[in-house]
């Protein structure tokens, strides 16, 4: 599978449906669609994606929560590949010296143990990207930091190995906020707090985080804030003060308040949820950056909720503000 880059800046006008509708006629009621003609053709020529994936039919049924993005006919996207180019990263911010990416679900960041030959990750896509740009590629002075698989998602990247350490320093200064979305099964008890409890890898199964049965903890520090709740769900904003390994999945699962669809560290009471809502992925969004660039400006970045999960918090009834 081949990735495909696009730029949120301006180059693709990004939509939540509200109710079930045709693509065709969706695009057709929005600003700067002249016709239903007009949304037609561009779905011909591939310039509309439905939750970041490409379509080509305008008779498409839309979901209510669906994310439609519309590409702006002169921004015409750069294949890496032609073959099978079907899912999009997009790039949320960029400068010249790093960028953010917004991070789909069920890719790797980086290869690690487990994975199937050939399977595409992050990191592999930015090594063509920035040979693509002719820019020096070296993995270790890439990422800035990580993202679990099934983590959507704000991405931090670095240009060069230059700008990769003054954004690790930043990193382990604690001076990069970091800004999470996550449904939980229950409703925390007090309704926001800070969770200080050190993780380390756990003693019985080696792919897991405990903050009990663990050995080599670190200190860990998450404070979490309910903004929302019905039906035994939670809608929490988080915030990471440290950048363990599943660090809020842990925590959340350490007070009795898994995240919605991990089947990692979830419990009975989370799965039945999950089954209810059919919830077939992690609902753990990665919303909001702020950093300062190597370049000296302060960056604050969100990354649009991915479509799924937007329709989860409409089935709900709940909403989130931008604050």
């Amino acid at each position: 599978m081949s990735i495909v880059f696009l730029r949120y800046t301006g180059s693709v006008a990004d939509w939540i449906v509200p109710s079930p509708v045709r693509l065709d006629l969706f695009l057709a009621s929005k600003a700067g669609v002249k016709s239903r003609a007009s949304a037609q053709k561009a779905i011909k020529r591939k310039r509309v994606c439905v939750n970041g994936k490409t379509v080509s039919k305008p008779s498409l049924r839309l979901s209510g929560g669906d994310r439609v993005s519309l590409i702006e006919e002169k921004r015409a996207v750069d294949a890496l590949s032609e073959e099978h180019g079907n899912l999009r990263l997009g790039v949320l911010y960029e400068d010249d010296a790093c960028m953010v990416i917004d991070k789909p679900r069920g890719i790797a960041v980086h290869p690690g143990s487990g994975m199937k030959e050939g399977e595409e990750t992050i990191l592999g896509s930015l090594r063509s990207l920035f040979s693509l740009h002719s820019l020096p590629f070296s993995a270790p002075e890439v990422l800035a930091h990580r993202l679990d698989k099934d983590t959507t998602g704000c991405l931090l990247v670095a240009k060069t190995p230059q700008a990769h350490l003054v954004l690790q320093r930043q990193f382990h200064d604690r001076k990069v906020e970091k800004r999470y979305l996550a449904l939980v099964s229950g409703v925390p008890s007090p309704r926001a707090a800070i969770i200080d409890a050190s993780i380390g890898r756990h003693t019985g199964d080696r792919t897991k985080m405990s903050v009990l049965q663990a050995t080599k903890s670190r200190s860990a520090r998450t404070t979490y804030r309910t903004v929302a709740s019905g039906g035994g769900i939670a809608l929490l904003t988080l915030d990471l003060h440290t950048g363990r390994t599943h660090q809020i999945r842990v925590h959340l699962k350490s007070i009795g308040h898994p995240v919605l669809g991990d089947r990692k560290y979830g419990n009975k009471d989370s799965s039945a949820l999950g089954e209810r809502l059919d919830i077939r992925f992690l609902c753990l969004h990665a919303w909001k950056l702020a950093f300062v660039s190597p370049t000296g400006k302060n960056v604050h970045v969100t990354s649009p909720l991915p479509g799924e999960f937007a329709r989860v918090l409409t089935t709900l009834g709940m909403r989130i503000s931008s604050h």
